[in-house]
C-alpha cells in the first residue's frame, strides 16, 4: 500500500508596507474619489433601477396614490419618486416643502404607502466641509513639499566635501591572507605592514620610521583590493576604501575637501588602513592636461601629498593604493616618503592557479575525478578573478543539467567560455564549415609540427564569440621567449590562411584577426626585443604621451615595417611548406572535425599521432 504524502506546509509570507505622508496623501485622495464615485452611482433606496422612469406632474402622482397605484415613495430634498409596478414616476418639489403636508392638503393620506425619506444633511456637511478644509491642506502640503525640497538640495550641497569612503570595521566579516593565494611574495612584504600596526613599538625603539604607503601595482583581476582588505584584516585595524573616480565632482574644491575630510576621519580611528582604489584617476602627471596646470584634479592630488607628508611620526595611519597604470602616476606621489613600497602582483603561476581553485572551490560539490593539477595547466594566463568566474560558471552548467557534482567536462566548458566565450550555433554554409575546417586544421598541424611549440589541447569549428572556429594549445609556461619560438608561432598564426590558399586558391576575411597578432608579434620582436637585423635597440614609435616626440625617423620606420614583413613572410612560407608536406594529414584532420565538430586533444593524437618535430624553421 502505497504511503500517503503529508500535504506540504504553505510556507507564511510577511508583507510590510512602508508608510509616508506622499503614500498617505495618494491613498486620502483614492479614497476621497471612490466616495463621490459612489455617492453619484449610489440609487435610493426601494428605487427599481430597470424600470422605466417618467417625469410627471406632482398632481398625477398624487392621482395614482389615490388611485392605489403607487407602492412605494422615496423623497430627496428636491424630488419625488413614486414607485408603480410597471414604471417610476419621478416629480420636484422645492426642498423646504413637506411631504406630507402636500398630500394632506391634497385630501390624499399616505397611511396605506410606504415612504421613504432621504436625509442627505450629513453628506452635505462632510461636502461643505471638505470643500472648505481640502484646498487649504492641498496648499500646506505643497509648500512643505518645496521647504523639504529645497532644505534636502541645501544640506546635499554643504555634504558635497564629506568623504564617501567605505568603512570596513573590526565588526565586518574579515577577510584575512588566507582568503588570498597566489601573490605569496606579496603577501610577505604586507606582513611588515601587519606587524607595524599591530606592535608599532619594537620599530620605534629601533628608530623606524612609519611607512606612510603601500602601492600595489598588478594588472586587472590579481586581487589589489583583496589583498588590501586582508590586511587590515590581519593587522585588525579600521578600513577605509575609496575609488579615485569618487574624490572628483562638478563643484570646484570638492576632491581636496574630500581628501581632508578622509584623511582627519582615518585619524580618529588609528591605527587604520586608507585605501584608494584607482588611483591613477586623481594621481596623473601634473602638467599634462589639456586645459592647463591647475585644474581640479591637480587640486585632489595636491591636497593628497599635503596629507602623506603631514603624517606625524607617532600617527599609525598606512596609505594603499592599486593601479594598473603606474607609468602616468606623478612622480611625486610615488616618491619614499609617500609611497615608500611597491608591491607587485603578477599573474599566478601554475602553484599559485592550484591555491586560487582551492579558495573558490569551498562550497562546491565536485566530482572525484577532478584533476586540479590539470585545470591549473589548462587556465595559464587567467587571473584569480578569472579562476573564481570560471568555477562559478561551471556551478551554473551543472546545475543547469541537473547534475549533483560539478565535473571535468563542465570546467572545460566553462574555462573556454571565460577566454573565448560561448558557443553560438550560427546558421552556415556545407563551404563555409568546410573553409572552418582547413582553416583550423592548418593551425593545428602547423603546431604539431613545429619543435617548440605547445601540444594541441582542443580543436573545434563551432563559433565563439567573434570567431567561426578556434585552436587552443596546452601553454607551457616560460620565463624567457626565445626568437625560435616566437618564429614559430608567427608560423602557427598563419597556418589558418595557409591552408586556405593551398586548398582553395583563395583568401578569405576568416584569418583577419590571425593575421593582427602575428604583425603584433613580428613588431614586438623589431622594436622592443631587437631581434632583427636592425641589432638591440629599442626603436619603439609610439609616443607615451600626445606631447612626445616619435623616437625615429621616417627612414627608420620604413626599415623597421621591412623587417615585420619579413618576419611575416619567414613564418607563411614555413606553414606553406608544413601544410604541403602533411596535405594527407590535413584532409584527414578537416573531415573528422565536419563530422565531430570538436576534437579533444587525445582524439587529435590518434588522428595525427604524438607530437613530432620534423624540422626547425629559422627566419
Amino acid at each position: 500500500m502505497a504511503a500517503i504524502k503529508k500535504p506540504k506546509k504553505l510556507k507564511q509570507v510577511k508583507v510590510k508596507m512602508k508608510f509616508s505622508w506622499k503614500n498617505i496623501v495618494i491613498y486620502a485622495f483614492l479614497l476621497l474619489f471612490a466616495a463621490f464615485i459612489f455617492m453619484g452611482l449610489s440609487q435610493p433606496s426601494g428605487s427599481q433601477p430597470f424600470a422605466e422612469t417618467k417625469t410627471v406632474p406632482l398632481s398625477q402622482i398624487i392621482s395614482d396614490v389615490k388611485a392605489g397605484k403607487v407602492t412605494s415613495i422615496t423623497v430627496d430634498p428636491n424630488k419625488i419618486t413614486a414607485a408603480e409596478k410597471n414604471q417610476t414616476l419621478q416629480s420636484f418639489k422645492e426642498s423646504s416643502s413637506n411631504v406630507y403636508q402636500l398630500f394632506k392638503d391634497a385630501g390624499v393620506g399616505l397611511n396605506n404607502t410606504k415612504v421613504v425619506v432621504n436625509d442627505e444633511t450629513t453628506i452635505n456637511n462632510w461636502i461643505n466641509l471638505l470643500s472648505g478644509v481640502l484646498p487649504i491642506l492641498l496648499m500646506v502640503g505643497f509648500f512643505y513639499f518645496i521647504f523639504r525640497q529645497a532644505r534636502g538640495a541645501q544640506e546635499s550641497v554643504f555634504s558635497f566635501g564629506q568623504s564617501k569612503a567605505k568603512l570596513f570595521s573590526k565588526d565586518t566579516p574579515r577577510v584575512s591572507f588566507g582568503d588570498v593565494a597566489g601573490v605569496d611574495e606579496a603577501k610577505q612584504e604586507l606582513t611588515e605592514i601587519v606587524d607595524f600596526l599591530k606592535n608599532p613599538g619594537k620599530y620605534k625603539a629601533m628608530g623606524a620610521r612609519t611607512p606612510k604607503g603601500v602601492l600595489m601595482v598588478g594588472p586587472a583581476g590579481t586581487g589589489k583590493t583583496l589583498l588590501a582588505r586582508a590586511t587590515a584584516g590581519e593587522a585588525g585595524v579600521p578600513f577605509f576604501s575609496m575609488a579615485g573616480s569618487e574624490f572628483m565632482e562638478m563643484l570646484v574644491g570638492v576632491g581636496a575637501s574630500r581628501v581632508r575630510d578622509l584623511f582627519n576621519t582615518a585619524k580618529k580611528s588609528q591605527p587604520a588602513i586608507i585605501f584608494i582604489d584607482e588611483i591613477d584617476a586623481i594621481g596623473r602627471q601634473r602638467g599634462m592636461g589639456l586645459m592647463g596646470g591647475h585644474d581640479e584634479r591637480e587640486q585632489t592630488l595636491n591636497q593628497i601629498l599635503v596629507e602623506m607628508d603631514g603624517f606625524a611620526p607617532t600617527e599609525q595611519l598606512v596609505v594603499m593604493a592599486a593601479t594598473n597604470r603606474p607609468d602616468v602616476l606623478d612622480p611625486a606621489l610615488i616618491r619614499p616618503g609617500r609611497f615608500d613600497r611597491r608591491v607587485m602582483l603578477d599573474m599566478p603561476d601554475v602553484q599559485g592557479r592550484k591555491a586560487i581553485l582551492s579558495i573558490h572551490a569551498r562550497g562546491k560539490p565536485f566530482d572525484k575525478a577532478v584533476s586540479w593539477e590539470r585545470i591549473a595547466k589548462r587556465t595559464v594566463g587567467f587571473s584569480g578573478a578569472d579562476i573564481e568566474n570560471m568555477l562559478n560558471e561551471a556551478a551554473i552548467l551543472a546545475a543547469r543539467l541537473g547534475k549533483k557534482a560539478i565535473d571535468m567536462k563542465d570546467l572545460e566548458e566553462a574555462a573556454t567560455k571565460v577566454k573565448l566565450g560561448p558557443e553560438k550555433r550560427r546558421l552556415q554554409s556545407e563551404e563555409d564549415r568546410k573553409m572552418t575546417a582547413y582553416h583550423e586544421a592548418g593551425h593545428a598541424l602547423v603546431s604539431w609540427y613545429m619543435p617548440n611549440m605547445d601540444p594541441v589541447h582542443r580543436i573545434s569549428i563551432v563559433s565563439r564569440g567573434m570567431s567561426l572556429g578556434h585552436t587552443m594549445m596546452e601553454p607551457v609556461e616560460h620565463l624567457h621567449e626565445t626568437k625560435s619560438h616566437l618564429i614559430e608561432q608567427i608560423a602557427v598564426m598563419l597556418g589558418g590562411r595557409a591552408a586556405e590558399s593551398l586548398v582553395f586558391k583563395e583568401m578569405t576575411t576568416g584569418a583577419s584577426d590571425d593575421i593582427a597578432k602575428a604583425t603584433e608579434v613580428a613588431r614586438t620582436m623589431v622594436v622592443e626585443y631587437g631581434m632583427s637585423d636592425l641589432g638591440p635597440v629599442n626603436l619603439d614609435p609610439e609616443a607615451k604621451t600626445p606631447y612626445d616626440k616619435p623616437q625615429v625617423s621616417p627612414e627608420m620606420a620604413a626599415k623597421i615595417d621591412e623587417q615585420v614583413k619579413k618576419f611575416t613572410d619567414a613564418g607563411y612560407k614555413s606553414a606553406v611548406t608544413v601544410l604541403s608536406k602533411l596535405r594527407g594529414k590535413l584532409d584527414l584532420l578537416a573531415e573528422e572535425l565536419l563530422k565531430r565538430e570538436t576534437i579533444e586533444q587525445e582524439d587529435f593524437e590518434k588522428i595525427i599521432g604524438p607530437k613530432k618535430a620534423l624540422a626547425k624553421v629559422t627566419a
